[in-house]
């Protein structure tokens, strides 16, 4: 018998402040074409004053609960990936665990920037099928605008905030690759290019949260070949290959990084989730926002074979190949 993490239910959270390009014409030099002709992007929300990353990650989850047909105390576990915590302790995951009223279990958060939601993915695999947990309430949620630079052009126009939530649950396979659920996972890091994406804050060295700072050059030369490596790597792992995948949900950075990584893959855009034009790079919670719209959509039906793949600061980058 071959136990498999399955998707259950999925969900999201967006702001209700949405941000256009025209905003940042008045804060930078820059304008509304240059910003869609570098990254794609048209629109992103904004939290709240007052709004935080958990109580996001709290609404996406309770609409994952409802969608899968779920309660709060179903779950076993919570694993929330985010580069924004509320506090620097404790976790975001046990203030959603506390939200939803779960009881019981345990919750912890994942760190790997952008590229959060595959390492969260691929810990919660592996807790099912170690048989430490039976569901897994796997989380992105990130509010990146309270990092951004507002004088910084170069970064301040291309991040968003949001959450969603995905639940996994151990079920029977075959053991092929008609099983639905995660069948393979490839994760990576490299931290001696660190520089490339940081935020130049933190508790042991300035007591500061810092802003975000990217060079955004040397990164995209980096992200093509490592998320199409990392992709193809997930697929060679269980004897899939290109052609077989029905979707790739990629991590919203930027429209040229996703085309040139399905370009370098051989998968035409038709068969790509893309959701940077209305939400902008909201780093950990791309992958679960865009995987929430494609299955709105009626993009991802059940039995697609999907391909998510995602880098971040670190340099952290990964894949996952699952079946819906």
């Amino acid at each position: 018998m071959t136990i498999r993490a399955v998707v259950k239910g999925v969900g999201h959270y967006l702001p209700e402040r949405v941000v256009e390009n025209s905003y940042f014409e008045s804060i930078v030099d820059t304008s509304d074409e240059w910003i869609r002709a570098r990254s794609g992007i048209e629109r992103r929300r904004f939290a709240a004053e007052g709004e935080t990353t958990s109580q996001m990650a709290a609404t996406a989850a309770r609409e994952a609960l409802s969608d899968a047909g779920l309660d709060a105390n179903d779950i076993d576990a919570i694993v929330l990936a985010t580069s924004t915590p509320d506090l620097t302790f404790p976790s975001v995951a046990t203030m959603v665990q506390s939200e939803l009223g779960m009881t019981h279990g345990f919750a912890f958060d994942v760190q790997a920037v952008c590229a959060g939601f595959v390492f969260a993915l691929t810990n919660a695999n592996a807790l099912i099928l170690s048989g430490q947990a039976k569901r897994v309430l796997v989380i992105g949620a990130e509010t990146f605008s309270r990092i951004l630079d507002m004088t910084d052009r170069s970064t301040c126009v291309l991040f968003g905030d949001g959450a969603g939530a995905l639940i996994l649950e151990a079920a029977e396979g075959t053991g092929t690759t008609e099983d639905r659920g995660i069948l393979s996972a490839d994760l990576n890091s490299d931290g001696r290019m660190r520089e490339m994406l940081y935020v130049d804050g933190g508790v042991s060295t300035n007591q500061q949260s810092g802003f975000l700072r990217m060079q955004g050059n040397q990164l995209f030369r980096q992200a093509v070949g490592k998320l199409a490596e990392t992709a193809e790597t997930a697929l060679t792992k269980v004897g899939l290959c290109d052609d077989d995948v029905d979707w790739i949900v990629p991590h919203q950075a930027n429209i040229r990084i996703i085309q040139g990584t399905a370009k370098k893959l051989g998968v035409p855009m038709e068969r790509v989730i893309v959701t940077v034009q209305e939400h902008g790079n909201t780093s950990a919670a791309s992958i679960p926002l865009a995987l929430y719209e494609g299955r709105k959509q009626g993009k991802i039906k059940d039995g697609d074979l999907l391909v998510t793949e995602a880098i971040g600061g670190g340099l952290a980058w990964g894949a996952v190949a699952l079946r819906w």
